[in-house]
């Protein structure tokens, strides 16, 4: 089926991710009813866009990175948001993996074959991005367009392959889709090491033995289709069996994958040799930290040296998708990829004595960690950690804005291994805390007599809120900053919006903002004015109530937010009523508001603070949370009453 397939490949865009393959096997003796969509029962129709009605899939492990796959499924396409069924995409390399053949069928709501596609018809492409020079990657694609539904596709494929770490993950069910009969089997000779673990789903396999090997057969039948709660993780709803043997081959490099240890050795024997700087480097990165006393600083120094003469360039040709380019390469063409960047660094530091370890790491938001007990390679980032004896040090080497010693939300709080001499060892992230995801803002706001004002608003920002104004704003022309600002921060619509960027010091950001508001004021009366007193929201969120929430909820962050604003009243007014100060309490929260009026100055000052101390929230204390924001909206809703002096 195309999403779980399609799933793989946009994984293979970046280094360290697992060969993605799905398989083929088709009983020919389907039931004609499961072609027609009056074949669906209608316990399986909630909540689902398609309905898997036979899908059946085997994989022969003959060797070390050597296997058949075989896929066969037969998925009925509800409406439109189903259409990514109709969408094949099957990831490959020439050198490695061959299609014996591939064919899909589209039939019609009464089981009407009405198109059939062959390989001959799929598109073949190779699987690149903007910021990958070469790669050897590559994907068929068939896809149907639906005009009509019910649809159903038929897919079947097989596919020989003599390179890859483990066999292919089973996705067992996607949300918004239900499964009616589902097969899935795995034949291996015992001396492979084969293992398997169930996510999200306890399903037991029937063994049986013949002919030297084990055979795996899992089957599920009725499966109701289930929707993504927002702002759950996948991974941790989503039903799988992840499968893994000890043994593989990658592009001709055999290897171990038996324990975390024998992994790390493997990925350490590819960087052993390519991490080293000439001895004329080596003397002139010495000459150029030599006044520096702290290793602290000279990693510091060399880190900031390596964003500013290096980019990031990915080239993925074979092994190279794994073994990092030669230091001396990079250092001369002032290029590479993650882990090219990574092992030039550690050149770098060895150089001036410092030591260091690669790490390899799953990169993404809130993305599933590495299981600890289950070795299987799920990497696709490489990072750098330098061990200093009290303050352990990681370092992000792509990007030349991120601070010293700061990951990003990608690669925070979760386990990495590390690549050393000795093997591979998992260890943690730092995780991310509220001080390190600050937005401090002050703001001047200036009413006027007929309700329109000026607002200069002053903020300071790091971490995930830094991001926002280093990584993505300087890429966007000045409507696209005004929009992203004014969706970001929730401002009220300005006449006259201009945005300034300032200094960029030790991981804070300067952010200046200037508004004109030809109508500030919410309502006017004959001697009477009604404001909402605040230019933006600290918390712009909102959540529907949910009565049985299952999933934890995630934010990207904890965080921790201020906003100090000074309201000059107009001349010849004064306050009526001030909104009421509020301290509200969540458990893994609070926000707080207060408000004071200077008679002398005329003016009200307001001090707002959000914070948030997790950024995930246990399902059981998801409705807390939507109750708590809702309280937090009525807050910064309540009205300032100013009236004119009689």
């Amino acid at each position: 089926m195309k999403y779980r397939t399609i799933k793989y490949l946009f994984l293979c865009l970046v280094f360290y991710c697992a060969i993605p393959i799905s398989v083929y096997s088709q009983d020919k003796n389907i039931p004609k009813e499961l072609y027609t969509a009056a074949g669906i029962p209608d316990s399986l129709k909630e909540d689902a866009n398609s309905v898997v009605r036979y899908a059946s899939d085997e994989v022969t492990v003959t060797g070390a990175g050597k296997a058949v796959v075989k896929h066969y499924s037969l998925v009925t396409i509800l409406n439109e948001k189903g259409d990514k069924e109709a969408d094949l995409g099957l990831p490959y390399n020439r050198k490695f993996d061959t299609f014996s053949d591939i064919v899909m069928r589209v039939y019609d709501a009464n089981g009407n074959q009405i198109k059939k596609y062959h390989k001959s018809d799929a598109y073949d492409g190779a699987i690149i991005s903007e910021d990958v020079l070469y790669s050897d990657d590559r994907f068929l694609r068939i896809a149907h367009t639906v005009t009509s539904y019910p649809t159903t596709i038929e897919v079947e494929y097989e596919q020989t392959l003599t390179s890859f770490f483990n066999p292919p993950t089973w996705y067992i069910q996607v949300p918004e889709q239900a499964v009616q009969n589902e097969f899935y089997k795995v034949i291996v000779k015992p001396e492979m090491g084969f293992k398997y673990k169930c996510k999200n789903i306890n399903l037991k396999p029937d063994q049986s033995q013949a002919d030297g090997s084990n055979t795996y057969s899992w089957i599920i039948k009725n499966l109701k289709a289930f929707k993504l709660e927002e702002r759950a993780a996948d991974w941790r709803v989503e039903p799988k069996i992840v499968f893994a043997v000890n043994k593989f081959d990658f592009y001709g490099y055999p290897g171990d994958i038996s324990s975390w240890q024998n992994y790390g050795s493997w990925v350490y024997s590819l960087n052993k040799d390519v991490c080293t700087l000439s001895p004329q480097r080596v003397t002139e990165i010495k000459k150029m930290t030599d006044t520096i006393k702290t290793d602290k600083g000279k990693a510091k120094f060399l880190y900031e040296y390596l964003q500013h003469n290096m980019r990031y360039v990915s080239v993925n040709l074979g092994i190279g998708g794994f073994k990092p380019f030669d230091a001396n390469f990079v250092d001369q063409k002032k290029y590479g990829d993650c882990k090219a960047l990574a092992n030039y660094m550690h050149a770098l530091l060895s150089a001036v004595n410092i030591p260091s370890y690669w790490a390899v790491i799953f990169r993404g938001e809130n993305g599933e960690p590495a299981d600890v007990d289950f070795p299987l390679n799920t990497f696709n980032h490489e990072i750098l950690c330098i061990p200093f004896k009290n303050d352990t040090t990681w370092l992000e080497c792509t990007g030349n804005t991120q601070p010293f010693g700061k990951l990003d939300i990608t690669t925070q709080n979760r386990n990495a291994l590390l690549i050393t001499d000795k093997g591979g060892e998992l260890v943690n992230t730092p995780k991310s805390t509220g001080q390190d995801n600050q937005f401090n803002s002050n703001v001047e706001l200036k009413l006027d007599s007929d309700g329109s004002a000026k607002a200069v608003v002053k903020i300071l920002c790091s971490g995930v809120y830094r991001d926002d104004y280093v990584e993505y704003m300087p890429t966007m022309k000045y409507d696209e900053q005004k929009e992203f600002l004014m969706r970001l921060l929730n401002i009220k619509q300005a006449s006259t919006f201009d945005y300034t960027a300032g200094a960029d010091n030790n991981g804070v950001k300067e952010v200046e903002l200037n508004l004109d508001y030809d109508k500030f004021c919410d309502i006017i009366t004959a001697d009477k004015q009604f404001y909402r007193p605040n230019v933006f929201d600290l918390c712009a969120i909102t959540l529907p109530f949910e009565n049985k929430r299952k999933s934890d909820y995630y934010f990207d962050t904890p965080l921790q937010k201020t906003c100090i604003t000074t309201i000059d009243l107009p001349k010849g007014f004064e306050i009526e009523a001030l909104p009421t100060n509020q301290t509200l309490k969540f458990s893994y929260g609070s926000y707080d508001i207060k408000y004071v009026y200077d008679a002398a100055k005329n003016e009200v000052i307001s001090t707002a603070k959000f914070n948030l101390t997790d950024h995930v929230i246990p399902a059981a204390k998801y409705n807390e949370l939507q109750q708590y924001l809702d309280a937090v909206a009525k807050a910064q809703n309540k009205k300032l009453v100013i009236r004119k002096k009689a």
